[in-house]
């Protein structure tokens, strides 16, 4: 991996091109891709699907799904477009999709036309997310590569308690019913200047285009030490989390009792837990190795979703944090651990192969909970089977080399 400080920009004080500026705009864009173009959609989904989805929990799953399947078809993508355009060139095409994806959510005037514009998000959101956690450990020393990655985590947490703060404060102040699409607006313009700031202070130095990785990166996946219990990890983590963010709000309003603002303050906190769960997860594994780190991330996900289940205070609130805290964590555990073992000829390929089993289990994920949810008429049983697949996650990150 000689070659991957070549790719890092000088971190002078004062010049714009330094690397916490690079490190800072990357946390911006994973905050677009993921917590605006996918994650708000578990905060506005009570009013979304009560406006334009005829209150139906199977549709507004069906409506993730396609915020999901279109990440995945994106991940593919992004496999095949990281051998012709540099990390960076891919984030900023990723942006502009996003960035156009929101426009279209926030003035969406019917079901089909939002999840068209889901669609879109899933598509931008991979496209930014593959490179981000590559770019952001090439701008800071290799030791630190794990507080590197962790800190595009915290970008999402910054942008999931945006979400719940502006989605609870506009609440407080209406009750009409497209608020959500406020929300959206709202994210529309932040995503705006980001993907401006891209265009203009963000630049590859000595980055380039991978080298062929085989169909979907499967072949530079395979070049990643435990590559197999690694990807079994990341598809865990995508059918368990987004079972509980995807559906918290719903589960606290419809089956525990608490109202809209109650609930999105719950998410809130998600969100504050984890802006600080990749900056403590990240490090720490940089001491104590990926393998004991992820796997104890794992087996407190699991808890801290079965707690929700409690629906009394403060339980609720002490796993919200703890989602929050997992949920930016153990993502970047499991990129770290691809950064360490890959360089800029296979990262993106190899990274993307195993996105593509993460993105498989988004995409099944929501529909099986909003069906199981309709089908029993609560949210208990979609929070059991997340505590479930998470446990079967700890389980393989035990299996990490060391």
């Amino acid at each position: 991996m000689a070659d991957v400080d070549d790719d890092r920009p000088p971190a002078g004080a004062g010049r714009l091109e330094s690397a916490w500026l690079v490190v800072a705009l990357v946390m911006a864009a994973a905050c677009v891709a993921q917590a605006f173009g996918r994650f708000t959609w578990g905060v506005v989904l009570p009013g979304a699907r009560d406006d334009v989805l005829g209150g139906s929990n199977t549709l507004a799953g069906f409506f993730g799904t396609l915020n999901v399947t279109a990440y995945m078809i994106g991940t593919l993508a992004v496999s095949w477009a990281s051998s012709r355009f540099s990390l960076v060139q891919l984030m900023r095409i990723g942006l502009s999709i996003s960035t156009t994806a929101l426009a279209l959510a926030a003035f969406a005037p019917s079901g089909p036309v939002l999840g068209i514009a889901l669609f879109a998000m899933g598509l931008g959101g991979a496209t930014i997310w593959i490179p981000s956690p590559a770019i952001s450990a090439r701008a800071l020393p290799p030791d630190r590569a794990g507080m590197a990655v962790g800190l595009v985590g915290s970008g999402i947490g910054v942008g999931l308690v945006f979400a719940g703060q502006l989605s609870a404060f506009l609440d407080r102040r209406s009750d009409a019913p497209d608020l959500w699409q406020t929300v959206y607006r709202v994210e529309l313009a932040i995503a705006v200047v980001v993907l401006i700031g891209a265009f203009t202070l963000l630049r590859s130095r000595g980055d380039r285009p991978a080298l062929s990785g085989g169909f979907g990166g499967v072949a530079a996946l395979k070049t990643v030490r435990g590559w197999i219990p690694l990807t079994i990890c990341y598809a865990a983590f995508g059918f368990a989390y987004i079972l509980v963010l995807a559906f918290l709000v719903a589960r606290l309003e419809d089956d525990s009792g608490f109202s809209s603002g109650a609930a999105t303050a719950m998410f809130s906190l998600v969100g504050a837990g984890s802006v600080f769960g990749g900056m403590l997860l990240g490090p720490l594994s940089d001491r104590i190795g990926r393998r004991v780190a992820l796997t104890a991330a794992f087996t407190i996900f699991a808890g801290c979703g079965l707690l929700v289940l409690t629906g009394s205070q403060p339980s609720v609130a002490i796993a919200a944090i703890g989602v929050g805290l997992m949920f930016s964590g153990m993502p970047a555990l499991i990129i770290a651990h691809i950064v360490d073992h890959t360089d800029t000829d296979n990262y993106g390929p190899a990274f993307s192969a195993a996105t593509l089993a993460f993105g498989v289990m988004q995409m099944i994920s929501p529909q099986i909970g909003g069906a199981i949810a309709d089908a029993l008429g609560s949210f208990t049983w979609v929070f059991v089977l997340s505590a479930v697949v998470s446990v079967a996650g700890a389980v393989s990150a035990s299996r990490l080399p060391r």
